[in-house]
């Protein structure tokens, strides 16, 4: 099976072929910083006009790049066509829905509306040498959500717990800014800390003092800002020391949450998916420290890609699950109702 991708949730518009049979063929990703930097932050109407100026051309790229592979590939090769339904922004999702059920609709294809997260659940599983054995605990990390999920099966999820305030990518964001280290803030945050002194500051480790595999980020969010206040005006050093004692502060909540859902699970292999699973301290403290075997997904399937979305709607696609041809989306959608593929 043979089905085209399509990611809008936020500001990177992603486009991606996936064969059953022969992989990924092709994905490109179109980001949106530069629109955004201005603003320190993703401007939803903007994001969404943006994906509707990127999507056409990036699917007569993909198409081409395909065709390297399959020669005489075209639209009319395809089997199907996915697309993000949820979570998100609400605009930017409905860019992508009602040019995937057009699309579709237009080749006399089916459809296949996919959970965000889902995608980035699978996303290790994409090009995978071996199976992944299950059940395991996956963390899902990233700007919108951070999720400990225990996995059955594909579409059998348990929550285990979940942020209830920030998630952990969005506090790096919101933390970067406070730091004026420019944006996007997670990936300049973590460059800033590799020069911090681990020693200067300690910030607290939120939630890890109880039981429970729930987070909270806005606390430590709170805390940096009162050490930036109390360390007016900034020089480059403290800015790095404090990159550093936050970036420590989340990694070490992280590991121990996640050690915490292995024990209560009796699992053995975390997977970790989404941006913030690209953070190198974060692999390494996951790797060096946890009992388990870890799983991620190569760095170019971290962040938002349409190479995921394709994989997953394959995946349902195969079991035989289609959909009714109607433009939906929900930018607030527990990943745990979705049903399982023998459903």
């Amino acid at each position: 099976m043979r089905v085209l991708g399509i990611e809008t949730s936020c500001d990177e518009t992603g486009v991606a072929l996936y064969d059953s049979d022969l992989g990924l063929l092709a994905d490109a990703v179109h980001s949106q910083v530069a629109l955004h930097a201005g603003y320190g932050g993703v401007v939803p109407e903007l994001a969404s006009r943006d994906h509707v100026r990127r999507l056409i051309p990036l699917i007569r790229n993909i198409i081409d790049k395909g065709a390297e592979r399959v020669p005489g590939l075209a639209l009319g090769n395809l089997d199907a066509v996915a697309y993000t339904a949820g979570p998100g922004l609400a605009g930017a999702l409905m860019v992508g829905a009602g040019f995937g059920e057009t699309l579709a609709w237009s080749l006399g294809l089916p459809a296949m509306p996919v959970h965000h997260m889902e995608g980035h659940l699978l996303a290790p599983l994409l090009g995978a040498e071996e199976d992944i054995p299950f059940p395991f605990v996956a963390l899902l990390v990233s700007g919108g959500h951070t999720q400990l999920v225990e996995v059955a099966a594909i579409g059998e999820y348990r929550l285990l717990g979940e942020s209830l305030d920030d998630a952990a990518g969005e506090a790096f964001d919101k933390t970067a800014k406070l730091l004026d280290l420019g944006y996007p803030g997670g990936p300049a945050l973590a460059k800033a800390a590799e020069d911090g002194d681990p020693t200067r500051f300690r910030f607290p480790r939120p939630m890890t003092d109880r039981p429970g595999l729930d987070f909270s980020f806005s606390g430590l969010k709170t805390f940096t800002l009162n050490t930036v206040n109390a360390h007016q005006p900034l020089t480059g050093q403290d800015r790095a020391d404090i990159a550093r004692a936050f970036e420590d502060a989340v990694v070490d909540t992280l590991y121990i949450k996640c050690r915490r859902a292995l024990e209560s699970t009796g699992c053995d292999t975390l997977l970790m998916a989404g941006g913030v699973s690209a953070n190198r301290r974060l692999r390494r403290t996951l790797d060096e420290r946890l009992n388990a075997t870890v799983i991620y997904p190569r760095p170019d399937l971290c962040t938002d890609n349409g190479a995921m979305i394709a994989f997953a709607g394959c995946q349902r696609l195969l079991a035989g699950q289609r959909s009714e041809s109607i433009i939906s989306v929900r930018p607030r959608w527990p990943m745990t109702e979705l049903p399982g593929l023998g459903n």
